[in-house]
């Protein structure tokens, strides 16, 4: 199976081509220069494995949450691709995609409960809890957008990872309210797209691809334009 990935929905840009278990990815910090870069490093990845375009079987997006023009970049760029290669896209939630980053803290075998959080901005951070199991990332409650000191952990329990920005947002609200239950915590944790074409193929082969005019993002907020005087009383009421 051939995959094309693309991960935009943070300041962090990423695409990755995965070929039948074997995946290369570039990936960089590059704060509104996702569009700039996106498409000539999938045509590099695509030179650079012998791949022509045609060969592709899907291509993979990271659907959000997360920045509003990173996410609709990401479906765009999807929708392109696979429209003009007459493939199917395969949705996957950026917090799962991030909920991966926590493999290298784990401790221990068998699976891992992890909280990944994402800086939403205007004193909110996206969030959701998963279990990570045979190098998926399984849900655990809804993903949801909230004040950091708002966010709950289901079930009971110590040992937790946590990962994402969302951690240091409002002054690492998150990690002083939960801190306790976790083993360890990396806030600096950004999603890659190689992440995220890993879960897309085991999603694919469950049959879980869609046309790319089916492609629904994950905003979670009900205003996702807010105008520059509501952006201001938001900030004002978390200060």
């Amino acid at each position: 199976m051939k995959l094309l990935a693309f991960e935009t929905s943070t300041e962090a840009c990423s695409v990755a081509l995965w070929l039948d278990g074997d995946v290369r990815e570039r990936f960089e910090l590059a704060p509104r220069r996702h569009a700039e870069l996106s498409l000539p490093w999938a045509e590099r990845l695509l030179a650079e494995a012998g791949v022509k375009r045609r060969e592709l079987d899907a291509v993979a997006l990271g659907r959000g949450p997360g920045a509003f023009t990173g996410v609709r970049l990401a479906i765009a760029l999807a929708q392109g691709v696979a429209l003009a290669l007459d493939v199917p896209v395969v949705p996957v939630s950026t917090l799962a995609v991030l909920a991966l980053r926590a493999q290298p803290l784990a401790v221990g075998a068998g699976p891992q409960r992890v909280l990944s959080a994402i800086d939403a901005r205007m004193g909110e951070i996206y969030t959701a809890a998963f279990e990570l199991r045979e190098g998926e990332a399984f849900a655990l409650d809804r993903e949801a957008v909230l004040a950091p000191d708002a966010a709950q952990l289901p079930g009971d329990g110590e040992g937790w990872l946590g990962v994402g920005t969302g951690f240091a947002a409002a002054d690492g609200a998150l990690r002083q309210r939960l801190g306790a239950r976790f083993a360890a915590i990396d806030a600096g944790a950004l999603p890659h797209a190689a992440d995220l074409a890993r879960l897309a193929a085991a999603a694919y082969a469950r049959g879980e691809s869609v046309a790319p005019e089916r492609i629904e993002p994950a905003y979670l907020r009900n205003n996702v334009a807010l105008t520059i005087a509501e952006q201001a009383a938001l900030r004002a009421r978390s200060a």
